[in-house]
C-alpha cells in the first residue's frame, strides 16, 4: 500500500495570498517523507475546486520544490483539452520534474465546464478514449496529420520530448464500464468510496483485473488508487470536532455543484423544495455515514483498519484529499501521523520482501 496526496476543494473564490500554501507545503512534505505522488485535479468556473482549473500550470511548480513525489493529474479533463496541448505541457512538467508526471484522465461531468467546447458534451466518454490514444502517440515521439491554417494536411509533433518515454497512465472511474475500458489499455484506475461501498469496489476491481487479463496485460501490473478524505489525530472527539463543519461545508458546495449540473443527481431529493432545515438534516446525516467507514478521519488505529480494508478490496494506494476546509497548521499535523502510517506499510512491505 502507498499513500500520496490529494487535492481538489480549495476555494478559488478567496482573495487571500496564500491560496496554495497547503499545495506547497503539502508537497514539499510528501516529497521529504516517502509519499509516492501529489494529485492535481482540473476544474473550472466553480469556487469548488476552482484553485485549479490547470495542473500542469500547478505540476510545473511542484516540480521546481520537489525531488522524489510523482507529479499527477487528479484529472485532465480530455474532452475539454486538445491532446497536443496536454502532450506539450506535460512534457514540460515531465522535463521540469525530471522524469515524475504521471496522468489520470476523466470525460468530464457538468456542462458549464463544456462551455470551453460545448459540442463534445454529448460524445465526451468516446472522445476521452479517442484522444488518449492521441496523447500516448504524440507523446511516445510519433507524428500525426492535422489540417493547417491554409487548409492543407500537415504532420505534427509536439515538443519537448518527454523524459519518460512511456507516462503513466490512470483512469478516473466509478462505473463498471469504466473499471472495464481501463483495463483493455492497461491503464491504472484512480477512484473514491464516496458512491460505493467496499463489497462493489472490490467486485470492481475484479472486472478490472480480468478485463487487464484478458487484453493482454499483467492482471496485476494495474495500479487501483482510492482517493479519500483523510485528517487522523490522537483523539476521536477532537478529529470530528475539527472536520465536521468544514466537512459539511464541503459536502454543501458539492451537493450544490450536483443540482447545477442538470438534475445529474445520485440522490432523489428536489432541491428547489429543501427548507434551511431539511438542508442541514441531509448534511448532518451525511457526515455521519461519511464518517463511519467513507473516509480516513480518525485515529492512527482506527485509519489503519481502514486502510487494512481497503487493501483486502484490492487498492494499492491511498489518495488522501487533504485540502477540505481544515485549518492548515491542523492539516500539516495530521501529515506526520499519515507519514507514520505510511512507514508502517512500507516497513511491513520490506518485511515481506525479505522473507
Amino acid at each position: 500500500m502507498e499513500f500520496s496526496l490529494f487535492y481538489f476543494s480549495g476555494d478559488g473564490s478567496t482573495t487571500n495570498r496564500d491560496k496554495y500554501r497547503l499545495l506547497i507545503e503539502g508537497a514539499k512534505f510528501a516529497d521529504r517523507h516517502g509519499l509516492a505522488a501529489v494529485w492535481i485535479p482540473e476544474r473550472h468556473f466553480d469556487a469548488f475546486g476552482g484553485l485549479y482549473p490547470n495542473p500542469a500550470v500547478a505540476g510545473a511548480a511542484i516540480a521546481a520544490l520537489t525531488d522524489n513525489i510523482q507529479i499527477r493529474s487528479g484529472s485532465v479533463v480530455m474532452p475539454l483539452q486538445d491532446p497536443l496541448r496536454v502532450a506539450e505541457e506535460w512534457a514540460m512538467v515531465d522535463n521540469l520534474s525530471q522524469g515524475r508526471v504521471g496522468l489520470s484522465f476523466a470525460p468530464g461531468w457538468h456542462p458549464n465546464d463544456f462551455v470551453l467546447c460545448p459540442a463534445k458534451y454529448a460524445d465526451k466518454k468516446e472522445i476521452m478514449w479517442r484522444d488518449i490514444q492521441v496523447f500516448q502517440r504524440l507523446w511516445q515521439g510519433e507524428s500525426i496529420e492535422l489540417i493547417g491554417g491554409n487548409g492543407k494536411s500537415v504532420s505534427i509533433n509536439t515538443f519537448p520530448r518527454p523524459l519518460q518515454p512511456q507516462v503513466p497512465i490512470w483512469i478516473t472511474s466509478l462505473s463498471d464500464e469504466s473499471f472495464i475500458e481501463a483495463g483493455k489499455i492497461g491503464a491504472n484506475i484512480l477512484t473514491s468510496p464516496l458512491y460505493q461501498s467496499l463489497d462493489e469496489i472490490l467486485r470492481k476491481i475484479t472486472l478490472y483485473r480480468q478485463s487487464l487479463a484478458q487484453s493482454g496485460h499483467d492482471p496485476q501490473s494495474g495500479k487501483v488508487a482510492m482517493m479519500i478524505h483523510t485528517f487522523i489525530g490522537n483523539d476521536l472527539d477532537v478529529v470530528r470536532t475539527k472536520v465536521k463543519q468544514p466537512f459539511k461545508n464541503y459536502l454543501k458546495t458539492h451537493f450544490d455543484l450536483v443540482v447545477r449540473s442538470a438534475g445529474d443527481l445520485r440522490f432523489s431529493i428536489d432541491p428547489n423544495t429543501m427548507t434551511a432545515r431539511d438542508l442541514d438534516d441531509l448534511l448532518e446525516f451525511s457526515f455521519e455515514t461519511y464518517f463511519n467507514g467513507k473516509v480516513l478521519m480518525g485515529t492512527p488505529t482506527y485509519c489503519r483498519s481502514i486502510v487494512d480494508s481497503l487493501q483486502q478490496a484490492g487498492v494499492d494506494e491511498v489518495a488522501a484529499l487533504i485540502d477540505f476546509g481544515v485549518e492548515f497548521d491542523w492539516v500539516m499535523e495530521s501529515l506526520d501521523l499519515l507519514k507514520d502510517l505510511n512507514n508502517v506499510y512500507t516497513s511491513n512491505h520490506h518485511l515481506k520482501t525479505l522473507v
